[in-house]
């Protein structure tokens, strides 16, 4: 796209934008803040109804805790990479400061978003649509750090500590959050040692000095805080590795899979469940994403499934990253009308009409609906 072309249809956005917001409420009056799910830890929700803009900001992008924030001194803060490698490394963060850094937009899912739409009902944080936000991430890649350790030819696997810790409910013992990354996607380009959030330093909240960012993964494989990389030639056994982020199914005998990639989905953010509408022309708007493929398309429904029609695109194809877009409906006729959204990513994987309920209520990419009334 030339730049006549971008800059018009970057004022076509703003447009398309005003006109589904404007009718609804007021930009200037309107003060969101983030959702609160729990206290300590903290957990909070991006609130969906804030999506004027294709990146999240930090003040709104969801948080997600296991434990209470660490306390440290940022001063005696160290990186510590040991393991299977032939030279252990001790890095401060100036010394990551000096090394080659590149950017990446990234839409962050929790693995738990969209739980609370589980029936039967699961423990664990009632997230509804917004544990998923967007952000551009700054730091260096993984592969350069671990290059400079040097690997030993048996190392398999890459375990990154956090410094927050606490106790669980299940097991006894004191916890760091601790997970575990195989090699391959260790040592990929996009997996990065992250030290900015949106051209601007790591903010406390969201893991300074250093985190871990997975591209393309559930959030619970970007761990914030870093303080220590173990390489490794065994399978790590840690409770958020092996008990947690497991997807266990109603029947034990079906056996069990980690959580990994994210799946393709979707949300409705205008208008909001059980909304009354004026007859007349409406703006349908919402967001999709997927995981290691780009999210491509994006349709809507008003018949129980049986058509399906286009919606238009607001943000560019890339990947990682998801997509705003707008379908306009002409909405004539009063009555009691179900929206429903359903996304597909680059390869063919779209969303279900019911996801795979399981244990924890992980994963949950089923089709995003609501009711409306037209009056």
């Amino acid at each position: 796209m030339d730049r006549d072309h971008h800059g018009l249809f970057n004022v076509l956005i703003k447009i398309t934008i005003m006109a589904i917001l404007g009718e609804e409420f007021s930009m200037r009056l309107y003060n969101p803040g983030r959702i609160p799910r729990s206290v300590v830890p903290e957990n909070q929700e991006f609130p969906m109804l804030a999506l004027s803009s294709q990146l999240t900001p930090e003040s709104l992008h969801y948080i997600r805790n296991h434990f209470p924030y660490p306390s440290f001194s940022p001063e005696d803060w160290h990186l510590d990479i040991g393991g299977l490698v032939r030279n252990p490394v001790r890095l401060h963060y100036d010394d990551l400061m000096r090394m080659s850094m590149v950017s990446l937009p990234v839409t962050m899912e929790c693995a738990g978003n969209k739980r609370a739409f589980f029936h039967p009902k699961v423990r664990g944080e009632q997230w509804e649509l917004g544990a998923v936000s967007h952000a551009v991430w700054t730091g260096v890649r993984l592969r350069d750090i671990l290059s400079a350790a040097n690997l030993l030819s048996d190392a398999n696997e890459v375990i990154f500590e956090g410094m927050d810790f606490g106790q669980r409910t299940d097991i006894k013992g004191t916890f760091h959050y601790s997970r575990s990354l195989p090699l391959a996607i260790a040592l990929h380009p996009d997996t990065l040692v992250a030290l900015f959030m949106n051209g601007k330093p790591l903010p406390f909240k969201h893991g300074y000095p250093a985190r871990l960012i997975v591209p393309g993964w559930y959030g619970m494989a970007s761990v914030k805080w870093l303080r220590r990389v173990l390489v490794s030639d065994q399978p790590f056994e840690g409770p958020f590795q092996k008990l947690d982020y497991m997807i266990y199914q109603m029947n034990p005998n079906l056996g069990r899979r980690p959580v990994t990639s994210m799946k393709v989905n979707s949300a409705i953010v205008q208008p909001t469940d059980q909304s009354v509408l004026k007859k007349g022309i409406r703006q349908v708007f919402g967001v999709a994403w997927a995981g290691e493929h780009p999210v491509t398309q994006i349709h809507i429904s008003l018949d129980k499934e049986h058509t399906w029609q286009t919606a238009v695109w607001l943000d560019p194809e890339q990947r990682y990253s998801w997509r705003r877009w707008v379908w306009q409906w002409d909405a004539s006729k009063e009555g009691t009308y179900v929206i429903k959204a359903k996304a597909a990513d680059s390869v063919g994987n779209t969303q279900p009409l019911y996801a795979e309920w399981n244990v924890k209520g992980y994963e949950n990419n089923s089709i995003h609906q609501i009711q409306v009334y037209v009056e």
